[in-house]
């Protein structure tokens, strides 16, 4: 997962996984999920980012998978 802020364009995109895109979707007027062609999430796209999301408060924590 790789998570992306571009703050000249206030935007934040979130990728998943490295599968081609073949559906857009819009989910409101900022919000963009992209799919692939099973119907697997690829990213998710924010626009106006800092004016909806709380940016300074936003991380997350990288989980390895454990191997049994």
């Amino acid at each position: 997962m790789e998570v992306k802020y571009f703050d000249d364009s206030d935007t934040l995109f979130i990728q998943f996984n490295q599968k081609q895109i073949s559906e857009t979707r819009e989910l409101n007027e900022i919000t963009y999920v992209d799919f692939d062609h099973e119907g697997i999430v690829v990213s998710i796209t924010v626009e106006h980012a800092m004016k909806s999301i709380n940016l300074n408060d936003f991380s997350f924590r990288k989980i390895t998978k454990l191997v049994s």
